[in-house]
C-alpha cells in the first residue's frame, strides 16, 4: 500500500461526507504525529506536508549531522558518512532532510493508520450532522423518502443524511411512496450510542406555523404575528393571529384572495381544516371568536378558574361543539379556558330542575346529564337521542328511559 492509494481512499471519503479541506488534513497530520511519537519518541523533528488535491502527502525527518562516532540518538542526528550518501557537500552540524516513506511503517501500522483515519473522520461526521440539525430544530426540511416501515419512514437529505418521521408524528391520513418529496420540521435531535438521530414532525403546531411563514409574507416580514396555533393534526387546526398595523387584515393575508395562500397548506397537511381568527385582548371576544362559526348568544368567565360557560342557541350546539368535539376542544386550548356549551334558555317557558327528578332516576345519570351541561328537563330533551348518547356514553336503554320519565312531565 503507498503513500498515493492511502490519500486517495480518505480524499474520497471526504468528497463523499463533506469534511472540509483543511478539518481532513488536521486529522491526517494528527494520526501521522501519533504514529511517529509511537515509532521514534519524538514527532518534533518531522515535517508532515499534505496535498489532498494531488492525493500524496511526504513524511520528511530533519536530523543533525555528526562525526561517525559521535552519533547518540539516529532519529534526531546522521553520521556524516551517512549524509554524503545524500548530498556530497555536507558538513558536521549542519541539517538534513530526508523522507520517511510509509512502508518503512510496516504493514500493521499502515492498517492502524487507517483505521484510526476512519474512526476520527466518521467522529468529526457525527459531530457535524448533530451540530447541523441542533441548529435547525423548528426548521422545515425537504427530503426524499428511502424506507417505509411500520412505525417510522427513513428519509434521506440532499447529503444524503438519514432523518427519521415516526409514525406518531405523521399526520394520519399521510401516505408516501420510496422516492417521494417529504416535507417536516426538524423536531428534536438526539444521541444513540453516539450517533445523531434527527427525528421530524408534520403533526407540530410549528410545521404549521412554518407554513405559514412561506406562504404569507407580512408574518415573515413581522406586520402579522401567529399568536398561538392549535391542532388535531389532519382533521382541524385553529391559528389566531394578530397585526399591529390597521391598514393590514390578518385573517383576509393568511387566507388571501379566494384562499389562494391557505389552500396550499391545507394540502400539504392533507386537508386538515384551518380556522385563522383575529386575536384579541378582550376574552369574550376571543372565545367567541374561537368558537366559530358558531354564534354566541352570552358568555359567562370565571377567571379564577379558568372556565367559561357559553350560551348558545340549539340549533348553534352543534357547530360549536364541531365533529368529535374538535370545535370546543381546540377553542378551549387556544383561549385557555375550559369551555362548557349551554343552551339558552326561554324563561317564558314552564321547565323542571333535573333534581325534581331524584326519585325517578338515579343520581348518577342526572350528574351525567349536568356534566353535558344540562340543568333542567327541556334542556336534555332538545338534545337528540343520538346526541345525548354520544355526550353522555349511557347505554341506549338508559337514554330512553330518562327521554320518556322527562317528556311525561309535559305531557
Amino acid at each position: 500500500m503507498d503513500n498515493l492509494n492511502l490519500i486517495d481512499t480518505f480524499s474520497e471519503f471526504k468528497d463523499l461526507k463533506n469534511i472540509d479541506r483543511v478539518t481532513m488534513m488536521n486529522v491526517l497530520e494528527e494520526v501521522f504525529r501519533s504514529v511517529l511519537q509511537k515509532t521514534y519518541g519524538t514527532d518534533k523533528n518531522f515535517d508532515i506536508i499534505i496535498n489532498i488535491d494531488k492525493g500524496d502527502f511526504q513524511i520528511l525527518r530533519n536530523r543533525t549531522v555528526v562525526a561517525n562516532d559521535k552519533i547518540t540518538d539516529p532519529n534526531l542526528q546522521v553520521t556524516l558518512t551517512e549524509a554524503k550518501k545524500i548530498e556530497t557537500d555536507y558538513e558536521l552540524g549542519e541539517e538534513v532532510t530526508d523522507e520517511v516513506k510509509l512502508q518503512d511503517f510496516g504493514r500493521r501500522t499502515i492498517l492502524n493508520i487507517r483505521q484510526n483515519l476512519s474512526s476520527q473522520i466518521l467522529e468529526l461526521e457525527k459531530d457535524r450532522i448533530y451540530n447541523k440539525y441542533k441548529s435547525k430544530i423548528g426548521d422545515i426540511v425537504t427530503g426524499e423518502v428511502y424506507q417505509i416501515w411500520k412505525k417510522e419512514i427513513l428519509i434521506l437529505d440532499d447529503e444524503g443524511n438519514e432523518l427519521i418521521l415516526p409514525k406518531a408524528e405523521q399526520i394520519p391520513s399521510d401516505f408516501f411512496r420510496k422516492g417521494d418529496p417529504l416535507r417536516a420540521i426538524v423536531f428534536k435531535v438526539e444521541l444513540r450510542n453516539n450517533t445523531p438521530v434527527i427525528i421530524l414532525s408534520r403533526t407540530s403546531p410549528v410545521f404549521l406555523q412554518r407554513l405559514f411563514e412561506i406562504e404569507v409574507p407580512e408574518i415573515l416580514d413581522g406586520l402579522i404575528t401567529i399568536k398561538k396555533i392549535v391542532r388535531m393534526p389532519g382533521e382541524r387546526a385553529k391559528v389566531a393571529v394578530e397585526s399591529y398595523d390597521e391598514r393590514i387584515d390578518p385573517v383576509g393575508a393568511c387566507v388571501g384572495m379566494k384562499g389562494s395562500r391557505i389552500h396550499g397548506i391545507v394540502r400539504e397537511l392533507r386537508n386538515e381544516n384551518i380556522d385563522v381568527i383575529n386575536y384579541s385582548n378582550n376574552l369574550q371576544l376571543y372565545i367567541q371568536r374561537s368558537l366559530n362559526p358558531a354564534k354566541i348568544t352570552s358568555i359567562k368567565i370565571n377567571e379564577d378558574e379558568k372556565k367559561a360557560n357559553v350560551y348558545l342557541k340549539p340549533d348553534e350546539i352543534s357547530l360549536a361543539i364541531g365533529k368529535g368535539g374538535q370545535n370546543i376542544k381546540l377553542a378551549s386550548q387556544l383561549t385557555g379556558y375550559d369551555i362548557e356549551v349551554y343552551r339558552e334558555i326561554n324563561t317564558d317557558d314552564e321547565d323542571v330542575n333535573l333534581d325534581d327528578f331524584s326519585d325517578e332516576i338515579e343520581s348518577w345519570i342526572i350528574d351525567q346529564l349536568k356534566s353535558i351541561g344540562c340543568d333542567t328537563a327541556k334542556e336534555v330533551i332538545r338534545i337528540s337521542r343520538e346526541e345525548l348518547i354520544k355526550r353522555t356514553d349511557m347505554e341506549e336503554e338508559t337514554v330512553d328511559n330518562v327521554l320518556k320519565i322527562l317528556k311525561s312531565e309535559f305531557e
